[in-house]
């Protein structure tokens, strides 16, 4: 059965946009959809939430109220990141978050993201990326043009039904992940924050802090740097992974630096930090961690992280770090014995973290391989 290709706009009730701008800071509320919600693996993560105010959410849903089965993407900064919104969610939508509302007579919300996860459909939206000054982004006004291989009804709820399988164990995988890291940083804060490290109940205090400990600044443990510029037309192919400030954006064939390392946002996402064990691109965009001084990758990971870099934003209306203000910050630095103790608890964690990302990478290079076969009729589906 061939199917003809169709454009997105002739099967959707509508795509919309969220506001240009960003609400006034609330403890609870509504929830404000940014890109740090919405994940490369087609997924929402509600672990970092901001608020809209119960005042101020008609005004940010003027344009559109998110509902179930809808499919919210990115479509500038951090691209290719797509999800379904789930029952129950209420809340608007972020600064470069759009979504797309599937008429229900003709498409499964479900069929829709995995299309969109799709090789194919990447291949399709790197071809229409506008390459602007800062950042990347999606026209929205040729989107609803883009072409979509989009079979039965029917068909599609087979295939969904099918592809979830592969994604309900990637979900698996990911909860484990999640709480492989939780331990490491409760760890990481035992020992370094609440100082309960072992034997600390026998250990000298000098000048405020245990004995081969150390208030000094940031850059006397590491070394940050601003990444490098790296257009999407200028990417080829490959496995290495591109990193902004929000994580892993694309892949290239070559990288910049050698792994294991460790990058935080630079400009526009601020706050979250990325471990990684392979060879990496940062982009402008990040810094990544150049040289590990007194402490290790691991150590570094968390110590960023626990010291929240939001609030050191000194950006005027696109949130910046500063790395030389930055390394002027006193941290406590453990004796190099607690560090190379924690970093072995630590690398044994990012080990089996390690394995579990490439099982998901497996997995869903499955899935969207059984996708096309699946649509194309390669592979038989049962009629009833």
């Amino acid at each position: 059965m061939k199917i003809v290709p169709r454009q997105i706009r002739e099967f959707c009730l509508g795509i919309f946009d969220g506001p240009h701008a960003t609400p006034k800071e609330s403890i609870d509320g509504p929830v404000f959809l940014g890109i740090k919600n919405i994940t490369c693996e087609g997924r929402l993560d509600f672990s970092e939430i901001r608020h809209v105010s119960e005042e101020d959410y008609p005004k940010w849903t003027r344009r559109v109220t998110p509902k179930s089965d809808d499919v919210v993407f990115t479509y500038e900064a951090s691209l290719h990141r797509y999800a379904i919104i789930p029952e129950g969610f209420r809340g608007c939508l972020g600064r470069r978050v759009a979504l797309i509302r599937p008429d229900p007579m003709l498409v499964d919300s479900r069929f829709l993201l995995y299309y969109f996860l799709s090789h194919e459909w990447k291949s399709v939206v790197e071809g229409t990326i506008i390459s602007g000054a800062t950042v990347d982004r999606i026209s929205l006004e040729k989107f609803p043009e883009l072409p979509i291989i989009l079979p039965p009804l029917s068909l599609q709820c087979k295939i969904a039904s099918i592809i979830s399988a592969y994604d309900n164990l990637i979900e698996n995988n990911c909860r484990r992940m999640t709480l492989l890291e939780e331990a490491a940083r409760q760890i990481y804060q035992e020992w370094f924050v609440r100082l309960r490290f072992p034997g600390h109940e026998h250990t000298p205090i000098v000048a405020g802090v245990p004995k081969d400990w150390e208030i000094a600044p940031l850059e006397e443990a590491l070394q940050l740097q601003r990444g490098f510029d790296l257009p999407v037309q200028s990417r080829e192919d490959g496995i290495v992974p591109v990193y902004g400030s929000t994580g892993i954006i694309g892949f290239h064939n070559k990288a910049k630096v050698r792994g294991p390392g460790v990058i935080t946002g630079r400009s526009g996402t601020l706050g979250e930090v990325h471990y990684i064990n392979c060879d990496f691109w940062p982009l402008n965009t990040s810094l990544w961690v150049r040289e590990f001084r007194r402490v290790t990758p691991t150590f570094a990971f968390f110590l960023l992280r626990n010291m929240d870099l939001r609030q050191f934003n000194g950006g005027a209306s696109v949130p910046t770090l500063d790395r030389k203000s930055i390394h002027r910050i006193e941290i406590l630095i453990p004796s190099s014995r607690f560090v190379s103790l924690f970093d072995d608890f630590a690398l044994a964690i990012f080990d089996q973290i390690r394995c579990l990302t490439v099982w998901n990478e497996k997995l869903s290079n499955a899935r969207d391989l059984l996708l096309p076969r699946l649509m194309n009729g390669e592979i038989a589906l049962p009629t009833s």
